[in-house]
């Protein structure tokens, strides 16, 4: 059978979000997901499935796996320049999804940057597997036909990728209203020291263990590696400030469900970010225990101005 254009872009409106989920969650980047989406209407386009009398999304969900795992191969094998992080993406874009019941991880949760942080250490195949299982509630039936593996073969992958999540499963905390507030409390009063360039104060905010990681992709300045310790995080901020001062428009807005600050110079330095996006992690006690400044231009293509 052959498919005619109207028919697949109607296949697009509908399938679109449920794809750019599920390529989000597998791959952590707003910009590989909508490539990843692109890819899989073309395909459709190019050779469609042989049965159009059947549902498409199965199809297109395997289609749209298949290319995510190519992606993270590639991404396996290209250098990169300092810590890479899940870029942001901004929480309505995930508001009228619907909730499989029998996922394990919730819908905010599973598009939380910790959680696609946590991600990385697998493999492309056990991330499928835990992303249609845990985030989706696929079915093992379903995730083997996706991944056209065996059902045997998906529950042994989803048991070593659970395990090898653990840690992030100890510290995981979902994205409740009372998580919301406090990381907005710590955030606002972290960049109110900041303003004001009281070291004493920048540094009360934060927790003894912290740590600060930068995304730039090399293609401005940041610190190639992660920063430890409430002194040199602290030094390290305050540094930054003195060198780019204050950003001429900021807000604060939910991301991944949960708040970051999104800011934007008109003048800057050369070799500095224009615009950037800082988010905070938060520890039980409320002081900050993570900091993530997301700045490569490619990592914030899902983020409004402020």
């Amino acid at each position: 059978m052959t498919l005619d254009r109207s028919t697949a872009e109607s296949a697009f409106r509908e399938h679109e979000r449920h794809l750019f989920s599920v390529a989000y969650r597998l791959l952590g980047s707003v910009a590989d997901a909508e490539d990843v989406v692109q890819e899989t209407f073309a395909r459709l386009l190019e050779k469609p499935p042989p049965r159009l009398d059947e549902p498409l999304r199965p199809w297109l969900v395997a289609v749209a796996v298949n290319c995510g795992r190519d992606v993270l191969r590639r991404r396996r094998r290209a250098p990169y320049t300092g810590p890479w992080l899940p870029s942001p993406l901004e929480t309505e874009a995930l508001a009228d999804e619907r909730e499989a019941p029998e996922a394990r991880y919730g819908r905010l949760e599973s598009a939380g940057v910790a959680f696609l942080r946590a991600l990385e250490r697998l493999t492309p195949k056990a991330r499928a597997v835990l992303v249609l299982r845990d985030a989706f509630g696929y079915s093992v039936e379903e995730t083997a036909r996706v991944l056209v593996i065996s059902a045997a073969d998906v529950k042994t992958t989803l048991h070593r990728a659970r395990r090898a999540l653990v840690d992030h499963e100890k510290a995981r905390r979902a994205p409740t209203d009372d998580a919301r507030r406090m990381a907005q409390e710590a955030l606002e009063r972290f960049l109110t020291a900041l303003a004001a360039e009281d070291a004493s104060a920048v540094e009360a905010c934060l927790a003894d263990s912290v740590r600060a990681a930068s995304d730039a992709a090399g293609e401005f300045h940041a610190a190639l590696n992660v920063i430890a310790g409430r002194k040199r995080v602290a030094r390290f901020f305050l540094g930054l400030v003195r060198k780019t001062g204050s950003p001429a428009r900021f807000a604060v807005r939910m991301l991944n469900g949960l708040p970051a600050l999104v800011a934007e110079h008109d003048d800057i330095r050369a070799g500095f970010a224009r615009r950037y996006v800082l988010r905070v992690e938060v520890a039980p006690s409320g002081l900050v225990e993570r900091i993530e400044i997301m700045i490569a231009s490619r990592k914030l293509v899902g983020v409004r101005g402020p």
